[in-house]
């Protein structure tokens, strides 16, 4: 029999499945075995690319932080660097909000991810930021970016009116934020950025020559 013409798995293509499963299953549906299932090939083949299910999800958050442009991250502008970084960070994460407990935990070893918080943190320093505080600073965005990528809140409120006018009358018009929860949760985004860079332009006099 005649080999085929590619192999039958590479690092990418368990990458793409892997993540497709954890897209619309979440972390839990994600084992190597339906991984295999899904590739159509068996469990321990995986293991020829790579060696734990801890290695596919480093795999998975590394191509998530790979699509981050860290151009925008421009020196002469830093606080139109950092804002512009966070919401490209977001718009990144949210595409996949189920990784974001994971991506959460920090870079580890993951070479994407370095270079995101090696770009980050080398605009600040470069800026006149104090090492500490530029370590702090990209912590605070990352904060921010991952809780507002982790899911709706807007979305969280259920479009019956009863449930809320009796009981918590301060939110007699909860109902309607399902229907405008992209306007709720990326104008609460942007208010949270502007305000958090705002603070952080006010602070650069009395720090950066520290």
């Amino acid at each position: 029999m005649a080999r085929p013409p590619q192999p039958l798995l590479s690092q990418q293509r368990i990458i793409e499945v892997a993540t497709s499963i954890l897209d619309s299953e979440g972390l839990d549906a994600l084992s190597t075995r339906r991984l295999a299932a899904e590739l159509g090939v068996s469990a321990p083949s995986l293991y020829n690319h790579f060696r734990t299910k801890e290695a596919i999800l480093d795999g998975i958050a590394d191509a998530i932080v790979a699509q981050v442009d860290l151009t925008v991250l421009d020196g002469r502008d830093w606080p139109g660097s950092l804002a512009a970084w966070a919401r490209e960070y977001r718009r990144a994460l949210a595409a996949h909000p189920n990784a974001v407990p994971f991506l959460a935990r920090g870079p580890a070893l993951r070479p994407a991810a370095l270079a995101l918080a090696d770009a980050v943190y080398g605009m600040l320093t470069e800026a006149g930021w104090p090492p500490g505080y530029a370590t702090r600073i990209g912590a605070a965005m990352r904060y921010l970016v991952a809780g507002s990528a982790l899911g709706s809140f807007a979305r969280g409120f259920v479009d019956d009116p009863k449930v809320y006018a009796e009981r918590y009358p301060h939110l007699r018009d909860a109902h309607r934020l399902r229907d405008h929860w992209r306007q709720v949760d990326d104008g609460a985004f942007e208010l949270a950025l502007s305000t958090l860079v705002s603070g952080f332009v006010e602070l650069f006099p009395t720090v950066k020559h520290e």
